[in-house]
């Protein structure tokens, strides 16, 4: 019987009926168009090794970002943009340390590090980065007393960004989420995005997570009950 790869496989798979419609777009390669929109998370130095609030591997993202940049017409940064004494901080809460978790009026906060403080080298987005087609920066988390995941809406989940109304305006309708972290602010800007109505694909390979208590495993859990569909750089036609 003569071998056949993983991918001749899927797309038989595809053709009879069988499998998502991610695995036939694995199959064929993705090739996003100008109703797609490439969505860069945070890729800031408080987020890699030295920075703040280091996420493992979270330099290793930027050359797999930059490669599949090429595919994209539209390209969104985010960049975490808190004030000195940050709602979210654990020096902003005495007796509190990072990774504990209080009760805001939003609901439930993680204390984390000070992290990205406006102005400073911390927060600059990576100097290796290399998107030539990139539109906008849409800074986050700069009110003080509420946090900010998704590049779509704030933590009190009533306060937008007004990402979506750009998107929109630009006859967007498909958005592919990268940068960090995984289980934070990429699946809440994913999972926003969904809610909003965007088709969304979240590039595995062009993230990396902080994993706190599992959250990297009912982030994944969230976004996939949510309709993301989770894929690899390699999917892509670039």
């Amino acid at each position: 019987m003569k071998a056949i790869s993983r991918r001749q496989l899927i797309g038989q798979l595809a053709a009879l009926g069988f499998g998502s419609q991610l695995l036939a777009a694995q199959a064929q390669g993705l090739k996003p168009d100008d109703r797609s929109a490439l969505i860069v998370v945070d890729v800031q130095n408080c987020f890699v090794d030295g920075g703040t609030l280091p996420v493992g591997g979270g330099a290793e993202v930027v050359p797999v970002i930059n490669r599949i940049s090429l595919a994209f017409a539209n390209i969104v940064l985010t960049q975490d943009w808190h004030t000195s004494h940050h709602a979210s901080f654990a020096s902003s809460h005495p007796g509190k340390r990072p990774f504990e978790t209080i009760q805001l009026s939003y609901g439930t906060q993680v204390l984390w590090p000070d992290h990205c403080i406006q102005g400073t080298a911390d927060a600059d987005l990576r100097k290796d980065l290399k998107l030539p087609t990139a539109q906008v920066i849409v800074r986050k988390g700069f009110q003080q007393d509420i946090d900010s995941y998704s590049a779509f809406e704030e933590a009190d989940h009533k306060t937008r960004t007004g990402l979506a109304g750009y998107l929109k305006d630009r006859g967007i309708d498909t958005v592919y989420v990268t940068g960090l972290a995984t289980d934070f602010c990429v699946a809440w800007t994913a999972l926003d995005a969904r809610k909003l109505g965007f088709n969304v694909y979240v590039i595995e390979d062009a993230t990396r997570a902080i994993d706190l208590n599992g959250s990297l495993a009912k982030a994944w859990e969230a976004m996939e009950k949510a309709g993301v569909r989770r894929i690899q750089s390699t999917d892509l036609a670039v």
